[in-house]
Order: C-alpha cells, then structure tokens, then sequence
C-alpha cells in the first residue's frame, strides 16, 4: 500500500499507516480513548521515550474527563484540554513519526486531517556530575550530559545576557540527531555562523552519534592534518567564557561533549583552571604544559639521535654511562626506542578499555614490571626506559586528549627521522612542522593565532595569563 504524505479525516486508515510505518514494532503504542462524547480518539507514542506519568495526568485524563457541548477538535484539546506547554499541530506522517522518535506523544481526532504532536520526552538521563577527562582543584565541577536541553542550560545559566543566541538544526538522515548552535549576537562573525549553519543543515551523512561525526565535514580545508581543529569539552565554564569571547558552540543530542569553534593552538594547552589561580601560576603552568609537549614529541628521538651520531655533544662521563648500559643491547637504540614505546601504548590502551577499578592499577603495575623485566633481560637499557616513561609523563599534562594523540603520533615520526639523519633531521622535521600549523585555518582563523600572525593586543590570555584588569569592561 502507497503511503500518502498527509493525513486523512479517517481516524483507521491513519492508524494503519503508522502502523505500517514503524513496521507494527511492539514498542509503538496505540493508546484508543473514548471521551464523554464518545469521539474516537487514539495516542500513538514509542514505549518509554516519553513520560508516561505526564500522559496519563496531563494527556489522556483532561481528554476522558472532558465535557463539551460542541465537538471535540483538534483546536480544542489544544487550547482548553492538553495541559501540556510543548504541543503543536502536524499534518504529514514524516513530521508525525519524527516527533514521535524524539519523545512525543500523537493525538488523532476521527474526522480530523490535523493531529497533535505532544512533548514530553521521558529518557532517563544521567545526574550532572564531575567532569572526568578536565578535572580541575578549583572552580566548577558541574559538566554535560548526554541530554542537549540540559547542557544549554547549563551555559545559559553562566551567561545571563539576551544576546545569547541558539539556533537547532537536525542532523544524520536516519538518526535524526538534534545539533544547536549558541553563540552571542554582535561579538561572533555573522559569516561564520552562517556558513557553519548551512554546512550543518545541507549535512549528508548517515548518523551523528558524536562530534567527530561532524567535525571532518566541517573542516573540508584541513583534511591533511592530523591536529583537531575543533576543540571539545564536557566543561560548561569553558564553552560559556568561549561564547563569552564570540565563538561559536555546538551542541550535539546524545553526548556531553560540546565543539567550540573557531579553535586555536593555545586553547588545547590551556585548562579552565589558570583562570581560577593566580595569573602567576596559571603562566607558569602553561609554559610547563608547553615544555611538556616539547618533551613528549623530542624526547626519544633526541636520545636516539644523540646516542647514534652525536655522541660528541654527550658530557664524557654521561656516555661512558650510557654505553656501560647499553653494552649487552643486542638492538640499536631506535628499535630500542620504539619496542618500548609501543609497548606503553598497548599499557595506555589496555587500562582505557579495562573496568575503571583495575584498570589503573594494571597499567601501573604492568609498566613498573615489563620495564624492570625489559631490563633484566638486556632488551633495553636502563636510560631508555627513563627517557620513554618520562614521556610518557609529559604527555598526561597536556590537558586536551584530542592534542595528545596527534603528538603521540608525531613522536614516532620523529623517532624515525632521528635515526637516519640525527638532530639535522629533527630541525628539518620540526620547521616543517611549525611551517604546517602555520598553514592551517580553523573557520578562517589562523591556528597558531594570536603568535603567528603575533596579534599583541590578545596576548593577555594566549600563552601566558595576564591579570585581570579591574573596571575592564565585559563584551
């Protein structure tokens, strides 16, 4: 049977179109109601993505208990009978099914071609509680669910200013996933708001589950890199200073973390925190932060290049240490490098994916053991195995984990060049590097912005933390 697009003022045949629609699952329930006027009235709504405590007090009881000297219509259950604020009227079965699969409930009068669509979605949703990947001493504790409704608010609850602009869009053609954007009227670019809503809405993709869904398609100019060019969080204090400073934030249904956009280097090296600590200590930990990622990306390769070419540049008696230890190492020091980094990586990985109550004491313990055994056996020599743990170190200080894998990755990298053309090579390989973020644009902003273009006047919270100035104005 041809399923046609409008409804129909016969109450049955509407009924056997959803039906058939949601191929008869056994989770739609057709709710058949009788009022006092003895109207045919039937609900339609998806077994337990709605508050059934809401329907049967707000819904189905006004409609049983409801007495009228003139028909019942559609008009009227919505202006008089359903004490519900989110109600609309629809007309098509894909409105209809698509209202239904985001927590609505379906009202369809007999006689009647307009049905009415109902919210009130009723998905358990986890508390608000402490944020896991950007833990912090001081300063909120509060981070994003899963629910998009509850993170907006949480932000709109930081930023009390009517210019605070959200915009929704859907998004994936089978999940039907619910994107918004926030941002501050007057302080973000109108262009890029635009843009950014356009590619969001004209989105030909299958689902969105994530932000990562997204955040290739939205950076089609940047597919050669490897660095994020959105920066994510689950923290509503960071996307509320964000759309604070006239960026744009994406909130995608289903996850709690937020896209903020444009995004730059320095931000994916800073943490909420440095502006919750004296301006003293939130530069010195930046600059340490900045040290630590120089270490996680140089640190092994610089060891191999100096214990293979340059040995000249090693204090005399630090190499007769090293070569005292490395005397009975049957592999040359850039195989010696990479089993061991490989062999943390398979430890960092492992305690991911095991139960969180073992899974950092496995990855402890199996570090300490594989290391002092790797020893033992004369795979590596003691100094290798400082230099990887100590990188691997460095590399949990940098705060955002989307930039710690491209520098994880980097590292390899380097390790290889180190090994057949020495520091020549890792000054060349570094340039390029440099060279390459210069060259990226996150939304038309320049990524290592505000170093290179150096913009003076947005130095106060770049790289450094300035102190506030007092009587500074807001945005």
């Amino acid at each position: 049977m041809q399923q046609p697009d409008e409804f129909v003022d016969k109450l049955q045949q509407n009924l056997e179109i959803l039906s058939e629609l949601f191929g008869n699952s056994s989770d739609v329930v057709f709710r058949q109601l009788l009022p006092v006027d003895q109207t045919q009235v039937t609900i339609v709504y998806i077994e337990g993505l709605i508050d059934s405590q809401i329907l049967q007090q707000d819904v189905i009881r006004p409609i049983l208990e409801m007495t009228s000297d003139g028909e019942m219509t559609p008009t009227q259950l919505k202006d008089k009978v359903v004490n519900v604020g989110g109600i609309s009227f629809v007309s098509n079965h894909e409105d209809a099914s698509n209202g239904m699969l985001s927590g609505g409930a379906l009202i369809l009068i007999d006689g009647y071609k307009d049905g009415l669509l109902v919210s009130i979605p009723g998905l358990e949703e986890r508390a608000i509680t402490e944020s896991d990947t950007h833990p912090i001493i001081r300063g909120p504790k509060d981070a994003f669910t899963e629910v998009i409704r509850t993170n907006i608010s949480l932000v709109r609850h930081r930023v009390k200013d009517t210019r605070v602009r959200v915009q929704t869009i859907q998004a994936g053609n089978k999940t039907k996933t619910e994107l918004a954007l926030m941002y501050m009227d007057g302080l973000a670019d109108q262009q890029i708001v635009s843009k950014q809503k356009d590619k969001l809405s004209n989105l030909q993709v299958d689902r969105v589950l994530e932000g990562e869904y997204i955040e290739e398609v939205m950076n089609q100019d940047n597919k050669l890199t490897i660095f994020p060019m959105l920066y994510n969080t689950d923290r509503p204090d960071t996307i509320a200073a964000g759309v604070m400073e006239g960026r744009i934030a994406i909130f995608i249904d289903g996850t709690p973390f937020v896209l903020l956009a444009p995004s730059l280097f320095v931000d994916f090296l800073q943490s909420a925190e440095d502006n919750y600590q004296s301006y003293l200590y939130g530069s010195v930990t930046r600059l340490l932060r900045y040290f630590c990622m120089l270490i996680c990306l140089l640190a092994p390769a610089l060891y191999i290049a100096l214990t293979t070419y340059h040995q000249d540049l090693i204090p005399t008696v630090l190499l007769l240490s090293l070569m005292a230890q490395r005397e009975g190492v049957p592999f040359p020091a850039f195989l010696e490098a990479l089993i061991m980094e490989v062999v943390f990586e398979i430890l960092r990985e492992a305690g991911l994916r095991m139960p969180r109550t073992i899974g950092q004491a496995v990855s402890i313990v199996g570090s300490i053991v594989i290391g002092q055994a790797a020893v033992e056996a004369g795979i590596v020599s003691t100094v290798m195995v400082v230099v990887v743990a100590i990188t691997a170190i460095a590399s949990f200080a940098i705060p955002s984990y989307s930039m710690s894998i491209p520098i994880r990755m980097l590292r390899f990298g380097f390790m290889m060049i180190a090994s057949t053309l020495g520091i020549y090579g890792l000054t060349i390989a570094f340039i390029m590097l440099v060279v390459h973020l210069s060259g990226l644009h996150s939304f038309g902003v320049p990524y290592l912005s505000p170093v290179a273009p150096y913009k003076p006047r947005k130095q106060s919270d770049a790289i450094l933390r300035f102190p506030y100035q007092p009587g500074a104005k807001g945005p």
